[in-house]
């Protein structure tokens, strides 16, 4: 079992404007549904919005855009932080003139 994987060795899952890489899960010794990935979007229009039953998590690594959590949009850029508590509907896009969006997430048992 290897505790670490790059990017580059990551297989990506693409969907409607985005591409997802899945980085750390079980197979690196992630416990209690823990996993964390990466993905890249390119949409310029939300998607539909997806909810889960964990808590996930956010750092946007590049670009720039807009992210709807809830009730709550609000615009993306680098370095900021967030967070989609448990059931809460959310999605993301890209501005129209920024390059590609990249976010790094994690699910983390609640």
């Amino acid at each position: 079992m290897s505790c670490y994987r790059h990017l580059r060795e990551a297989q990506g899952i693409a969907r409607s404007g985005a591409t997802s890489y899945l980085l750390l899960t079980e197979d690196n010794g992630c416990v209690n549904g823990c996993k964390t990935g990466m993905t890249i979007f390119t949409n310029t229009d939300y998607p539909v919005a997806q909810t889960h039953e964990d808590q996930e998590g956010f750092l946007v690594v590049e670009g720039r855009g807009w992210a709807r959590v809830g009730n709550e949009e609000f615009r993306l850029e680098p370095d900021l932080s967030f967070i989609a508590p448990a059931g809460v509907n959310h999605a993301f896009k890209k501005e129209l003139d920024s390059k590609p969006l990249k976010i790094f997430w994690f699910h983390a048992a609640v």
